[in-house]
């Protein structure tokens, strides 16, 4: 148990490093701009309680906003995605599929992992641009960032579960 504990906690750190030490100072097209801390928020054990991962997660997006100066904008996704990842989670597996006890996000097939990191990163996303730009003259540019920083954040999300992330 302690193990699950210290692979979280290095998981926190490694990218809440990751991402305000390279991914922040990455900006591709002048928009693109990969966020990929909230795979913390994926990878986070289901059998824990709802408020451990609630307060967990507004500190990961608290500590990218102090980083990033971005006033509590990265904080507020990252609690919204945290408190409806079980129902994303339950409406993408079914009910009979889900056991959350022994669930593995690489343990489900590729079509139904992709489905639920690319649903909550989009949530995530439009958020967090529509909390930064908070108008309704820029909905274009919020959906155009929102689209291309979510392809972005999940090509390098699945690519880093893939390489990171034991199958058991």
């Amino acid at each position: 148990m302690n193990n699950v504990y210290f692979l979280n906690s290095i998981r926190f750190i490694g990218l809440l490093l990751l991402q305000v030490l390279v991914l922040n100072k990455l900006n591709l097209f002048g928009t693109i701009n990969p966020m990929v801390y909230i795979v913390w928020v994926f990878l986070f054990p289901y059998k824990k309680n709802l408020n451990s991962i609630l307060l967990l997660s507004f500190l990961l997006g608290l500590a990218v906003d102090f980083f990033s100066d971005s006033g509590g904008i990265n904080a507020s996704a990252t609690l919204f995605i945290a408190f409806i990842r079980l129902p994303i989670l339950k409406l993408v597996l079914g009910k009979s599929d889900f056991d959350y006890p022994l669930f593995n996000l690489r343990n489900i097939s590729f079509g139904k992992s992709l489905l639920f990191l690319s649903t909550l990163t989009i949530i995530h996303h439009f958020i967090v641009f529509m909390l930064a730009y908070f108008s309704f003259s820029a909905i274009y540019l919020i959906i155009t960032s929102t689209i291309f920083t979510s392809i972005a954040t999940i090509i390098l999300s699945v690519l880093g579960i893939i390489i990171f992330t034991n199958k058991k």
